[in-house]
């Protein structure tokens, strides 16, 4: 198992809950945290600083390998935009390259979305584009590289029934190419788990 796999089914158990909806997810089994320790701290109870600490890894950590820095940045962005600082925050996360590769299930997880823009095999708009974070606008077309459509990753992920299609994005596995129509709030994005921005915003806000 690979050092990130690894971390991705820790954050699960840390969190006590399937954030990604996957049936290999340990917490299926054991919705308690990893280490001795894991099953007393089930029962703590959280401080309000505590709860949005949380909120904030769990956000985070669902879109992958992003840093702290980079998470801080896409915050400030939503900060500076009109409109609700929270709305902006996950549709500024949905708009990233890696996000829309994952949401049109060309991968079957975010970590390995990341990997695949890196690798070149992801074209926007007919230009290969290899930078994971690179923030998509409505209107843009995703595409696989046509070298790249056979990869036993892709092929997996689009017959896999794991997961459905959200409705800001138009995707056409035939031709492995998709297009992202708006930019999504809070309750169109089909998320396994809760998630609280607005607890992600007091937290910075604090």
């Amino acid at each position: 198992m690979s050092k990130r796999v690894s971390a991705k089914y820790k954050l699960d158990r840390r969190m006590g809950e399937n954030l990604w909806g996957r049936p290999k997810s340990p917490v299926n089994k054991r919705d308690y945290g990893p280490g001795q320790h894991g099953q007393a701290g089930k029962r703590k109870k959280i401080s309000d600083f505590g709860l949005h600490l949380r909120a904030k890894q769990k956000l985070k950590g669902y879109y992958g390998s992003i840093t702290e820095k980079q998470f801080r940045r896409i915050y400030n962005e939503a900060v500076r935009r009109k409109g609700d600082t929270s709305e902006n925050l996950i549709g500024l996360l949905e708009s990233r390259l890696d996000a829309l590769v994952y949401r049109m299930k060309f991968v079957p997880t975010v970590f390995a979305a990341r990997q695949f823009v890196n690798h070149g095999h992801v074209m926007v708009n007919g230009r290969k584009v290899n930078i994971p974070s690179y923030r998509c606008k409505p209107g843009d077309v995703v595409e696989i590289r046509e070298k790249s459509r056979q990869i036993n990753l892709v092929l997996d992920a689009v017959d896999s029934p794991e997961r459905d299609l959200p409705d800001y994005i138009n995707v056409d596995h035939d031709k492995m190419k998709g297009e992202f129509t708006r930019v999504p709030k809070l309750a169109d994005v089909p998320y396994a788990v809760a998630m609280e921005p607005n607890l992600v915003v007091e937290y910075y806000s604090r």
